[in-house]
């Protein structure tokens, strides 16, 4: 019998075999990709990490020798959680601290803030002159989520330096924030005061007239919105990451 190549049944069991042979082929390549997909995600994070703590460019690290250069600054085996409360958390043995998702935390709506895990990650490697401790911090910008690193000096006190990341703001206003400018202005600025109580940062419309290491930073002209994300994920994070690093300095 001779097919109808004109007729309604043809044409829609057409569709149905293409879109099933697509199908088909799309679900072999996203398995195939998994597990590459997941060391570019590994990878990524050991740079944003690393990148709150030295500069990578000039100290040679990138994409293809991060997962050699990592342990050089920080061993996963020192890295802890903390609870909502800023105490060391009990969890289940199998979950390590560098896998922990706090962006799926952060979203996840029906999750109560003590099934919350806070890793911090503690550099003590070969390459470290001395001990550093690097907070993760998440949040919302104005289009999406915002996130990044907070790496704190020997004194547990005094930030040595930030990565922020983000992957919907506005090019050249909120998006400004994974910039040098608006990362540095955070440097050596204290997240306790001298009787250990958690400072609150405050990100600025205009802070021109700021000291090195002020509590308030100067925003990003134009992306208020960003910057106001900025503060919060930071402030929220912060202050529970203090009262570890108190109640540690205390004992």
């Amino acid at each position: 019998m001779a097919i109808n190549k004109e007729s309604t049944s043809f044409t829609f069991g057409f569709a149905i075999v293409l879109v099933s042979v697509l199908g088909l082929i799309l679900a072999t390549l996203s398995e195939g990709l998994k597990e590459r997909t997941k060391d570019n995600i590994k990878i990524k994070k050991q740079l944003d990490i690393l990148s709150a703590m030295i500069d990578i460019e000039k100290e040679g690290i990138t994409r293809d020798n991060a997962e050699d250069e990592f342990p050089n600054y920080i061993n996963l085996e020192d890295a802890i959680i903390l609870n909502h409360k800023g105490e060391l958390k009990k969890t289940d043995e199998s979950l390590e601290a560098f896998d922990v998702d706090i962006k799926k935390e952060n979203r996840d709506k029906t999750l109560s803030n003590e099934d919350k895990n806070y890793p911090l990650f503690i550099a003590k490697g070969k390459k470290v002159d001395k001990t550093k401790y690097i907070i993760p911090v998440v949040g919302k910008g104005l289009w999406g989520p915002i996130w990044g690193y907070i790496c704190l000096k020997e004194d547990m006190n005094t930030i040595l330096g930030v990565s922020f990341d983000h992957k919907t703001e506005t090019p050249g206003l909120g998006a400004e924030i994974n910039k040098a400018f608006f990362m540095d202005r955070w440097k050596d600025s204290k997240i306790m005061d001298e009787q250990g109580a958690f400072v609150k940062y405050e990100v600025v419309k205009d802070n021109s007239g700021a000291i090195k290491g002020d509590s308030k930073i100067d925003g990003i002209t134009g992306g208020t919105i960003t910057s106001k994300g900025v503060e919060e994920m930071v402030n929220r994070s912060l202050k529970i990451y203090s009262n570890y690093f108190r109640n540690l300095n205390s004992k």
